[in-house]
């Protein structure tokens, strides 16, 4: 039941977080990026993706290989 209630509130969250989105995207209208904003853009998010990924494998590993236990 405790793992029901956390998909649960997960799917809520990213339905949320997707309308948000959405209505955002949809009540701002026509607005043009020049090609270094969208250039500024990806790098953005593909920094912050190799970093999360980056940091969480770190995690993982440090907790297999029982390095950070003190």
């Amino acid at each position: 039941m405790k793992s029901f209630a956390l998909a649960v509130s997960l799917l809520g969250m990213l339905a949320l977080s997707v309308w948000g989105a959405v209505y955002m995207w949809t009540e701002i209208g026509d607005i043009e990026m020049s090609t270094a904003g969208i250039l500024a853009m990806l790098a953005g998010i593909v920094l912050s993706l190799g970093l999360g990924i980056g940091l969480m494998f770190l995690v993982f590993k440090s907790e297999r290989d029982d390095e950070e236990r003190g």
